[in-house]
């Protein structure tokens, strides 16, 4: 080999011997943390409240109120009660929400302090101690939350100290938190996503924090496996002993659990910052705007209402909707098991087996497969909205759109970009793999093997990190 290759050779294993030491003296404290808050993750999510739960508390329409229809079309209304109030929601194309009076002469009851305190507890069938209006908090800080506010925050007198939060849009519940979810996720998803509120609050500054702490954790872990492949013999080279590792005490833990979990671990960190989607690499392709609006239709209360309150005796809510041409009415759609109506003639439907009209939300490609999807596969893995239709496109980006067979709604639209995300993303983050969460105990086993051997890693790194950072005191003193 030239000198010039010796040479540069050896200086770029000094910046990685370099890089590794001290650079991984802060990535260790990181690493361990991600580590332990992961392994509290599977057990405790962060906070939610599905829209079925949010309905729990709802009282049942009283149809007799029901005096005024709107004669307005919109993507979709819903007839619902606000505080024993018939009231219509009227949801436009571009996600406006209009509330108007369902009984002539009567204004929709406002959301206030009042209002609140009376909802919260019929929803916790227990006392209110105390309402406040807010922007937003730890729990509700996501971009999710943003059409609802501000938002109103009741504590309740339980047991669980609960805390309920309703939205001053709609006047329904939209997230529910308490104290052991609040506790533990103050050691899980807080810290594991780096999600403190002063941060998060701010999506573009939190997506650079992300990216700035974890990518120089990757340059550790990286050089970190370079160094132990180098510092390993195998075969008859063999350190003294037969050892496979000149090191001893945390330097032997620290290099053994390196080399045994280093390819995983390494992925964890990387698709952990792969999870904001630096440059928006993995972002994909979108329906046209126009396209989207045509497909999500209009739709209009019609039909013999008094007909429809027979049929529906009891129901929280009904939603007349138009999505892809199929004029549906969903009593109590929220709840796990809606029914569906045809709108003109308030029959049961059963889940059509195939969406030619979804063919406008791929303009520049032609539906080649459409397949019924009862099991969550690779690409989708929540069960509880199946079944669902999924329709293949031969465009130059591969889009695949998952459509809900009752509704003609519109529910993914995935293309091959973004099916390459859930591979480098969430399927090596989560290992969500299917055969693996259908089998609990050995997801479990999988996910604890490689937390463990990370937390090894990570704390021997401190120990030895800290012990390095106290060797010129000692050499001073």
């Amino acid at each position: 080999m030239p000198r010039s290759d010796r040479s540069w050779g050896k200086a770029a294993l000094r910046l990685a011997f370099l890089t590794h030491r001290w650079a991984g003296i802060v990535a260790c404290l990181f690493f361990a943390m991600w580590f332990a808050s992961g392994l509290v993750m599977l057990y405790v999510p962060y906070p939610a409240l599905s829209p079925g739960q949010g309905w729990a508390g709802a009282a049942a329409i009283d149809w007799t109120r029901v005096t005024n229809v709107p004669t307005d079309t919109a993507r979709r209304i819903t007839l619902e009660m606000r505080d024993g109030q018939p009231v219509w929601r009227i949801e436009g194309g571009e996600g406006e929400t209009r509330i108007i009076p369902a009984q002539r002469g009567v204004r929709p009851a406002p959301v206030d302090a009042g209002y609140v305190r009376r909802v919260a507890g019929r929803f916790e069938h227990a006392p209110v101690m105390s309402v406040e209006r807010i922007d937003d908090d730890q729990w509700t800080v996501a971009g999710g939350f943003d059409r609802h506010r501000p938002l109103w925050k009741a504590a309740i007198d339980d047991a669980d100290a609960t805390h309920l939060y309703i939205s001053s849009l709609t006047g329904q519940p939209v997230q529910r938190t308490t104290r052991e979810q609040r506790v533990w996720n103050w050691l899980g998803s807080v810290p594991h996503w780096l999600y403190p509120t002063v941060v998060r609050r701010d999506n573009a500054m939190w997506r650079q924090v992300v990216m700035w702490v974890s990518g120089p954790c990757i340059a550790v872990a990286l050089t970190g496996m370079w160094i132990g492949i180098l510092r390993m013999r195998m075969g008859r080279r063999r350190y003294r002993g037969g050892r496979i590792t000149p090191y001893r005490g945390w330097m032997m833990w620290h290099h053994v659990s390196g080399l045994l979990g280093g390819v995983m671990l390494t992925t964890w960190i990387v698709s952990g910052w792969l999870s904001v989607d630096p440059g928006r690499v993995f972002a994909g392709g979108a329906a046209p705007l126009a396209a989207m609006r045509d497909y999500a239709g209009q739709t209009a209360v019609s039909g013999d209402l008094a007909a429809l309150a027979r049929l529906a005796g009891g129901a929280r809510s009904i939603a007349w909707s138009a999505d892809g041409g199929l004029a549906r009415i969903a009593i109590d759609r929220a709840s796990p098991h809606p029914r569906w109506l045809d709108r003109a003639t308030l029959s049961p439907v059963r889940p059509v087996s195939a969406m030619a009209s979804a063919a406008m939300l791929v303009p520049d490609g032609r539906m080649i497969a459409t397949e019924t999807l009862v099991r969550p596969d690779f690409y989708w893995t929540d069960a509880a909205r199946l079944p669902l239709l999924r329709l293949r496109f031969d465009d130059a980006a591969r889009t695949w759109l998952y459509i809900d067979p009752m509704s003609g709604a519109l529910v993914q639209r995935q293309d091959a970009t973004r099916r390459a995300y859930r591979w480098v993303y969430t399927l090596l983050h989560t290992w969500d793999w299917p055969w693996l969460t259908a089998h609990r105990p050995a997801w479990d086993a999988w996910m604890w093997l490689w937390s463990i051997a990370g937390l090894v890693m990570s704390v021997s790194g401190v120990v030895i990190g800290w012990r390095r950072l106290r060797r010129p005191a000692r050499r001073a003193a």
